[in-house]
């Protein structure tokens, strides 16, 4: 997420030099508002309808990739406020059954997913520029996709080869844009449902081990502080992914319904047919992990009450049952805590199962 960062916004990093402020304008008007812009305006030139389905195959896309990268550029300042969070988290684990869960579970599905999105994006990159290759060498200039510009291609190669160029590097752009909205949300999500858990590994173990009634008691504040970074966590990430969710939910039904009707109607080479079967799949990929480790979250935050009645509190002392007793009620309320997209939508499978349903519907109709 970082490296996209770097590459798309280093002015965010304190390099303010002249030549990188117009290299980031010059990036984000020609390619985050014009190349969505000027496929959308070719629509308006009412192209034929295989020209309709292909442009809006990619015109969403983008128009959805574009508004996902302004949102989180928009959040940049708090997403760095996550990363301090995650590295204080990262600090309280100290037991070795903290440990092995970390490794198996937390940093085992970050790595899996990661592996799956990187192959997905380095799939359909393969066989678009092998598309391009082969349009390249036969000698031919047309646009990737129908899209309007402000002159005719047809009569002059060298501004069809211009065009094509655009396209081309605005495609290669919009990967490092999209690549960058797909880790984020998914990574966070899965770190804070990691956390949280070994949060509730810790609470649980509090008062099993030999200490003093003392000892006990100034561990379960050092939990509830932590508790908090927790509950800062949660809301900064709510902030942050709440628009970005909001159009991937929407974008990618509207996609996936567009990518579908495509195929079946309007491909006829192969070439087109694996590209767009593997955007099919890249698109899935774009949509399941936020709302999986979405509904992972939901279910470790309706376990914290459980940690904490879990812990052996009974033989403790006075301050220390009345604490966790008002600590267990906030917690409680807790529970109504909900990820939601946009603030209507609550992220999480549902809504994932919801999206393939709205996209199958849009494409009965």
């Amino acid at each position: 997420f970082w490296i996209c960062m770097r590459l798309l916004v280093p002015t965010f990093f304190k390099d303010s030099s002249r030549p990188v402020q117009l290299y980031v304008v010059l990036l984000h008007i020609l390619v985050t508002l014009w190349f969505p812009l000027h496929l959308l305006l070719h629509l308006l030139l009412l192209p034929s309808t295989a020209d309709f389905f292909k442009n809006l195959t990619m015109s969403l896309t983008c128009v959805a990739c574009s508004l996902k990268h302004v949102a989180h550029l928009y959040h940049l300042p708090q997403i760095v406020e996550i990363e301090s969070l995650i590295e204080q988290l990262d600090t309280f684990i100290a037991s070795e059954q903290e440990h092995r869960y970390y490794q198996d579970h937390v940093y085992c599905h970050a790595r899996r997913f990661t592996r799956c999105l990187y192959i997905s994006f380095g799939m359909v990159y393969a066989v678009f520029l092998f598309g391009v290759f082969v349009q390249v060498i036969s000698g031919k200039w047309e646009l990737l996709y129908p899209a309007y510009f402000p002159f005719d291609l047809e009569s002059n190669g060298l501004l069809g080869a211009v065009a094509l160029g655009y396209q081309v590097f605005s495609m290669l752009v919009e990967g490092f844009q999209a690549l960058g909205n797909d880790t984020y949300t998914p990574l966070t999500l899965c770190l804070l449902a990691g956390h949280i858990h070994l949060w509730s590994i810790r609470m649980g173990q509090l008062g099993y081990v030999e200490e003093e009634a003392a000892t006990n008691h100034q561990r379960l504040l050092e939990y509830i502080e932590q508790h908090k970074l927790l509950v800062r966590f949660h809301n900064l990430v709510s902030r942050t992914i709440s628009e970005v969710q909001l159009v991937q939910l929407g974008g990618c039904g509207a996609t996936l319904c567009i990518i579908v009707s495509y195929m079946l109607f309007f491909v006829g080479d192969t070439i087109s047919l694996v590209y767009y079967l593997v955007f099919f799949g890249v698109v899935c990929v774009q949509l399941f992990p936020s709302c999986y480790f979405a509904s992972e979250v939901a279910e470790e935050v309706e376990r914290l009450p459980y940690a904490i009645f879990s812990s052996r509190w009974y033989d403790q002392s006075r301050d220390h049952r009345f604490n966790l007793l008002i600590f267990t009620q906030l917690t409680l309320g807790n529970r109504g805590w909900v990820i939601k997209a946009g603030g209507l939508i609550e992220l999480n499978l549902n809504a994932f199962f919801a999206t393939l349903k709205m996209a199958y519907s849009l494409f009965a109709v």
